[in-house]
């Protein structure tokens, strides 16, 4: 991911559009399913990222 775009707008804008596009195939339930899980994966992420923070010898 060296190449990420650093522009705010363009990030957003492009999760919105993808959050858009799954809610559109997916009914009620199944959405409040995947939801979850990505809300599980992010908070995940955000575990390993301050461990390895923490744990880096610069930290």
């Amino acid at each position: 991911m060296a190449n990420f775009s650093c522009d705010p707008l363009a990030l957003t804008t492009a999760i919105n559009t993808l959050a858009v596009a799954i809610a559109a195939q997916l009914n009620t339930n199944e959405l409040n399913m995947v939801s979850a899980v990505f809300n599980q994966l992010g908070e995940t992420l955000v575990t390993i990222a301050a461990q390895r923070e923490m744990c880096s010898p610069d930290g």
